[in-house]
This record gives C-alpha cells, structure tokens and sequence, in this order.
C-alpha cells in the first residue's frame, strides 16, 4: 500500500511539472538572495523570475502561515511558480517566528514591511514594476500582507521611510484580519493587540483585495473576514470575499487538497487578471481537479 501512494505521489508530480513546462507562456528561473540582515538574521527571498525580455514586470510576494510562530516560504512556491509562467515576477519571503527567532509578531510584520520596502528600492535590478506589486498570503502570512498597507507606524529602524510599503493590490488566504478581542492574537503582547490589528486600522484608500476562506474555518473564523470585508466596502474600497462551503483553516494548500489549490488558484488568476498582471492565457484549469 504504502509503495502504491508513493509511485502515485511522484506520478502526480512529474505529470504537474510536464504540464507547468508545456503549458506555460514562459519559462521560469529561481533564485535565492538577502533582502534584510537584523540582529544577526539573514532573512531571504526565492524569487520566480520569467524568462522574457519584457520590462519592469508586474510582481507579487508571497509570505507563509504559521500563526507567527512556524512556517516555511515554500508554502506558496506552486502560486509562486504559476503567476511566473504567466509573466510576473513572484516572491516567497521569510520573516521572524516565534519558534525560529524567538520574536513576536511585530518582528513579523517588520519584516513584510522590510520586503515591500527592499522590491520598491531594487525594482530595476529585479525587472519588477514597482507601481504594480501584490501582496499575498495565508493566514498570518495574510495579515502580513495586509499590515504592509494598513499598519503605518510598525517599522524596523534601519528601513528607508521615504518609500512606502503599500502594495497595489492584496490575494490572501484565510487572512487573520482582526488581533482583537473577536480575532486570532496569540502571540501578541497583551494590552497591543489592536496595534497590529487589520480590521481596526481600515482607512478610504486600501488597495483592492481578494479574500479567500473556508465557511467551516475554526482557526479564523469567518464572521471576523465577512465584517473586514462588509468595512471595506463601507468606506468604498474594493473588496472581494469567496467562501468555500466544507471547508476549513489552510484549505487552498497544494498539499492540502488540489481541489481547492486550482479553484483558489483560477479565483486569484481572475484578480490579477482584472487589474492586467498577467501575461498569455491561463492554464490553471490543467491542474488535477483532486
């Protein structure tokens, strides 16, 4: 039995990779470099880099789950790899955790703040328009990402504070959207809780946003992205919400369920495509459906 889930495993795999080497509108490079030193700290970024002779291309970056605590860039390396084939450049960041750094989860949105900040300052070298980078990611990975547009006066010292951190947009996955009392704030320090908090610091001008979620999510629950989602747009901004009926927290992980890993694929293609990210047609739809 075991052997069998095994050859089918590695099966499954080289049938993704033919498809992502047929399919796809351009080749992809992958590399690795330092986009901040701290204490001591090398943190890094894999870049997915299209082979193309374009210009400034759009890019998106992507930061990991974990609750702040664990995690590993490699989360979204398959999205990463996806939005590459159709002409991004595309990014998975590491950041401080708990575990790995003994931090807290302002380190964390320091960093996502850094990482923003290192693409807008080394935008030609990368090739990257930095008019149009996105900000992605899963659950506190989510909150990241929308820290880097919403949480103004969380930054690392050493950071060039004439270039801000927005971002163009925002594709985030079960995102922890409030730290309060309603929310997820393990981790946090008491009595700081609403200072990092995404919900409680919505303002006129947010970037547009996707947001995905699973309607069963008990670690985030949904009631705290439908109430994000209802403010948004109480203060005009753009906002989208898709809920998975059956579904629970990390649902749209590769190594989750396949199903849900194309359908929240081909949703987030949907956006990028809607604000012209995206290059050549899409092929999402050859991934196995399960």
């Amino acid at each position: 039995m075991t052997k069998k889930i095994v050859s089918g495993t590695v099966f499954l795999l080289f049938s993704l990779y033919f498809i992502l080497v047929q399919a796809s509108d351009f080749k992809v490079e992958k590399s690795t470099f330092v986009y901040k030193t701290i204490d001591g700290v090398k943190l890094e970024m894999v870049m997915y880099k299209p082979e193309t002779e374009l210009k400034q291309l759009p890019a998106i970056v992507f930061f990991f789950g974990g609750g702040w605590i664990k995690g590993d860039p490699s989360q979204f390396q398959h999205q990463a790899e996806y939005f590459a084939s159709r002409g991004m450049v595309a990014f998975c960041a590491d950041y401080r955790t708990q575990s790995k750094h003994g931090t807290t989860p302002f380190e964390s949105v320091k960093d996502a703040r850094s990482a923003i900040r290192y693409l807008k300052l080394h935008g030609k070298e990368l090739n990257i328009d930095t008019e149009k980078i996105v900000a992605s990611g899963g659950s506190a990975g989510g909150h990241l990402a929308l820290c880097t547009a919403l949480i103004d006066d969380i930054n690392e010292k050493g950071d060039e504070m004439s270039v801000s951190p927005v971002p163009f947009a925002l594709v985030l996955f079960n995102p922890v959207v409030d730290t309060g009392k309603k929310g997820y704030s393990k981790g946090i320090p008491q009595g700081r809780e609403f200072e990092i908090s995404p919900v409680h610091h919505i303002t006129d001008h947010v970037p547009p946003v996707l947001i995905m979620h699973g309607n069963e999510d008990k670690t985030v629950v949904p009631e705290n992205v439908i109430r994000f989602n209802y403010l948004m747009k109480q203060r005009s901004n753009k906002s989208a919400l898709e809920l998975y009926k059956k579904q629970d927290h990390g649902f749209f992980n590769y190594n989750v369920s396949l199903k849900y890993f194309r359908k929240t694929l081909l949703r987030s293609e949907e956006f990028l495509e809607n604000y012209n990210l995206l290059k050549g047609e899409s092929w999402g739809k050859k991934y196995p459906k399960s």
